[in-house]
């Protein structure tokens, strides 16, 4: 049964109906904005007169114990929906994974973050919920974008994360392969202003969400990690203030940016290599609580994958995201290596 949606805040809403079937909701809000939902964690709002050919993606819970950008979301919805804030352009929320929010857990299933650009539909097929989900997500974001009135238009979506260990540095941006497009300075100071002051440059393609965007629509999009996962009521929101900050001005005013940029306050990091987990015996060779970024000298042991031992390549190589329990085949750790911003293509 579908609740009533004026009775309760968004998130609410979306936890009660979190395979919802049948959701067709729209509504005139007081401000003159049009609220629509079109499915549980689906909700876009349009402005009378957008004062900016821009829309914005904002999605979070495609892991759903990554609670605080699910509560950034929230109070930005409630905000728009209670008229408090005001909106220049078209904005499409996406609570990614409301199943696994409520058993508190990273997926009920499967990884949805590997399951974009076709991959929910490869292999076994749609056989389980992220998998129908991220199927759903990807419809959702083409009626979006495709939506839009004619004309150019900038396209900017922000898929948020927080990582399940600590990090050398605790907010950083992942920019998904380009295609071969240089990068644009602009998305750099925009990261920077939402208080993500260090950038990881991905060397392919992948089947995460945010390069779903860039692949599919030629939008900016970026995976941000904002800080460590913790239970709802545990997150320290003043940490995610500047954030919350920016993205009520990228709501209100658009992509304006401040100044000119800087290369040198930019602090950039490019993939050096994916080492898959091929074998069921495969480890790690460091502690569980090794922190994202952490660097290792050349000729170090980093893991064993079945008898074949993965050593550090050169000296500074760093390890992120480590997991020695994914899925035989997937990603068990990237290494990382800094290199200076003064020398990437730059537009």
């Amino acid at each position: 049964m579908i609740t009533k949606f004026s009775d309760q805040n968004f998130l609410a809403f979306t936890r009660e109906n979190e395979w919802g079937a049948d959701i067709n909701v729209e509504q005139q809000l007081g401000n003159g904005i049009t609220m629509q939902i079109w499915d549980s964690g689906v909700i876009v709002f349009s402005p009378a007169k957008p004062a900016q050919a821009f829309d914005l993606v904002l999605s979070c819970a495609v892991h759903g114990d990554e609670t605080a950008p699910i509560e950034i979301c929230d109070e930005l919805i409630e905000s728009i929906r209670s008229g408090e804030l005001g909106l220049n352009c078209r904005v499409l929320f996406l609570i990614a994974n409301p199943a696994a929010i409520n058993i508190g857990k990273r997926f009920v299933e499967e990884n949805m973050n590997r399951l974009f650009s076709g991959a929910h539909s490869e292999g076994e097929g749609l056989v389980n919920r992220e998998r129908i989900r991220a199927k759903a997500i990807e419809g959702y974001v083409r009626k979006f974008f495709t939506s839009a009135p004619a004309g150019e238009r900038q396209r900017l979506h922000y898929d948020m994360h927080t990582a399940i260990r600590d990090s050398k540095h605790e907010k950083f941006a992942v920019y998904p392969f380009t295609n071969g497009a240089p990068y644009k300075k602009q998305q750099f100071q925009l990261l920077q202003q939402l208080d993500v002051p260090v950038v990881l440059l991905h060397d392919g393609p992948t089947t995460t969400f945010s390069y779903f965007s860039v692949n599919e629509f030629a939008a900016d999009a970026f995976t941000l990690e904002l800080g460590k996962v913790k239970p709802f009521g545990e997150n320290d929101m003043q940490r995610f203030a500047k954030t919350k900050q920016q993205l009520t001005r990228l709501l209100t005013e658009g992509p304006a940016v401040n100044g000119e940029f800087i290369a040198e306050s930019l602090r950039v990091y490019k993939v050096l290599r994916s080492v898959n987990r091929n074998y069921e015996n495969f480890r790690l060779h460091f502690p569980d609580n090794v922190a994202n970024f952490t660097a290792f000298n050349k000729g170090e042991i980093l893991a064993t994958d079945g008898d074949n031992p993965v050593h550090a390549e050169v000296d500074g190589e760093a390890v992120i995201f480590p997991n020695a329990k994914v899925a035989i085949g997937q990603r068990a750790l990237l290494t990382v290596i800094p290199i200076p911003a003064q020398q990437l293509p730059l537009v």
